[in-house]
């Protein structure tokens, strides 16, 4: 795992505010606080994927040796219940290629959940979060087992614009819910 030293980073943003002019300064002035060691955080993992966009923006956690697809699946819908949070899907795709392909299938489902309310506040914040909804928790089955992959949720409360109050509070509560399912649901904690 390569790392940017500190410096290497620091020049790099003077340069980036130097090339990009006084609106990349007044940018910076409206970002959440931490807003640059989060960016940091996803810049080194990109780094460390060898530039997957995907593995820089999303949490993922492997799931304990004995937790099954079920357990997972209830797990998700018991935080879900706790938080006030609402189920609004679940697309199982490894059965729907088995459907169509008469052939077994590695598990890949995907489960979508929303708090009505915080949607709405945040597509009023900012229209283009819109494609980040619903938030989706998905199961894959690898050769090593399964795991969990859901949007790195940080990038949303951390890394934008100033969030104001009580949008920053709601955020921070759909936030924490994504993550104690991560973390639960990896570890068969009912």
């Amino acid at each position: 795992m390569k790392q940017i030293s500190p410096i290497l980073r620091l020049i790099a943003l003077l340069l980036a505010a130097l090339l990009t002019g006084c609106g990349t300064i007044s940018t910076l002035g409206k970002l959440e606080d931490g807003a640059g060691a989060e960016a940091s955080k996803m810049w080194d993992r990109w780094v460390d994927s060898g530039g997957d966009i995907a593995v820089a923006t999303t949490w993922e956690r492997k799931v304990k040796a004995g937790v099954t697809a079920n357990d997972i699946e209830q797990i998700l819908r018991g935080v879900a219940s706790e938080r006030n949070m609402k189920e609004v899907g679940i697309l199982p795709l490894s059965k729907e290629l088995e459907a169509r392909t008469g052939t077994k299938q590695k598990l890949l489902t995907v489960y979508s959940f929303c708090t009505p309310t915080t949607a709405r506040e945040m597509v009023d914040f900012s229209p283009h979060m819109a494609a980040y909804l619903p938030c989706r928790v998905t199961v894959v089955e690898k050769e090593d087992g399964l795991w969990l992959y859901t949007l790195n949720m940080d990038m949303m409360v951390k890394m934008g614009r100033k969030l104001p109050s009580p949008l920053k509070e709601h955020a921070w509560a759909v936030r924490s819910t994504i993550y104690e399912m991560m973390e639960r649901a990896s570890k068969g904690e009912f």
